[in-house]
């Protein structure tokens, strides 16, 4: 097994004392030459030729009409309830297994989020729960891609057409993920994805809606401006919201969307060296992929059982003391102060205790997973 030792320049230090961070972008291609047209040009706000662009290649990518860029991920999700319609009195299925953005943009609406448990085959949401937490209130799901696994789609939507609910996808850790061929954001009436500094592809913050549905991309459009008529300037015939991206943060997005194709390639092979290297290891679980998906592996995530030998929290210390950055799994927000429900969801939270990602960033060499792989198994002796 190699090891590269070369100092880093300027540094003296080698690659093997190099601190590996979970998540960091890569901003190598034409990201320094397409933001500087926009600040030559002049066009740095919320007009540019960068933004239709942008939401243009992107929506073709993930095979939908349109896509509506916004200021990020949490925005488009709170607008993609709005322009349904969704507030006070309604309830939203969501996973208690996520980002607690997902469920706060309920609340931002008025509505009540309902929490579901995850099923542990692909850690997603668990249909037959759905199922089980509809009442005559409910009114959409969100089923949440975790960690870059598509949710099971197909049974998501045979709930939303037999009760008569709208199916919104969190695709924010999941671009160019796949259900049975189909890509994420083609799989529901309306994605949602963010491009933070840590997903897949990044503008820094910002986020898309993605739909076939023409008159919810206008209304979406219409609403991320303030509300503002379309036909009179300054006339505002109900309550609008600033989300607008940026023209800079599109010229990113557009140089990012360039390479997202070698990025997810680069995750996957990323995913199958840590797979390879940690098949057998007792007391680990890999990530899924179920035969019908394809995961993106926007985090390469591992649960940590008593058969490892050392609990979840002191394996990421070890870590920690390699120079080797990790992060726990989401909290179940039904645990949380805001949302707390004192009922349990066991699936959910034995994950959220067992998990932790590992390193993920496209920039990883190969000596760099090795180096985590080492740590990781230098623990468990």
């Amino acid at each position: 097994m190699s090891q590269t030792t070369t100092a880093d320049a300027g540094t003296g230090k080698t690659n093997l004392d190099r601190f590996i961070p979970v998540a960091e972008p890569v901003l190598t291609g034409n990201e320094l030459a397409y933001v500087t047209d926009c600040v030559t040009s002049s066009w740095v706000s919320s007009i540019g030729k960068y933004i239709p662009r942008f939401e243009e290649e992107f929506a073709r990518f993930c095979g939908v009409r349109y896509g509506v860029a916004t200021s990020n991920g949490t925005t488009a999700l709170h607008l993609a309830l709005a322009i349904l319609g969704i507030g006070p009195g309604d309830e939203v299925i969501v996973p208690t297994l996520t980002f607690i953005a997902t469920a706060n943009v309920v609340r931002y609406t008025g509505a009540t989020p309902v929490f579901a448990d995850s099923e542990p085959r692909t850690w997603n949401i668990d249909p037959a729960d759905v199922a089980r937490k509809i009442t005559r209130r409910t009114k959409a799901i969100i089923p949440v891609h975790l960690y870059g696994h598509p949710a099971e789609m197909d049974a998501i939507n045979a709930l939303a057409r037999e009760h008569n609910l709208v199916v919104i996808e969190d695709a924010a850790e999941a671009h160019g993920a796949a259900y049975q061929g189909r890509r994420v954001g083609a799989l529901a009436r309306l994605a949602a994805f963010s491009f933070y500094g840590n997903k897949i592809i990044t503008t820094g913050e910002g986020g898309m809606l993605t739909t076939d549905d023409d008159a919810l991309a206008e209304q979406a459009r219409w609403l991320r401006d303030h509300g503002m008529s379309p036909t009179r300037r300054y006339w505002h015939p109900v309550i609008g919201y600033n989300y607008r991206l940026t023209n800079l943060q599109a010229a990113l997005g557009v140089a990012q969307m360039e390479r997202i194709e070698e990025f997810i390639a680069r995750k996957r092979a990323i995913a199958t060296l840590y797979s390879d290297l940690l098949r057998g290891t007792p007391g680990i679980t890999l990530p899924p992929e179920a035969p019908w998906a394809k995961n993106v592996y926007w985090m390469f995530s591992i649960l940590v059982d008593d058969a490892f030998g050392l609990g979840r929290d002191p394996l990421m210390a070890h870590l920690k003391s390699r120079g080797i950055d990790s992060r726990p799994f989401f909290h179940p927000i039904h645990t949380m102060p805001p949302y707390a429900t004192g009922t349990s969801l066991p699936v959910a939270e034995r994950l959220s205790r067992q998990g932790i990602n590992l390193p993920s960033s496209v920039a990883l060499t190969d000596d760099d997973v090795r180096r985590v792989v080492r740590a990781i198994q230098e623990a468990a002796q």
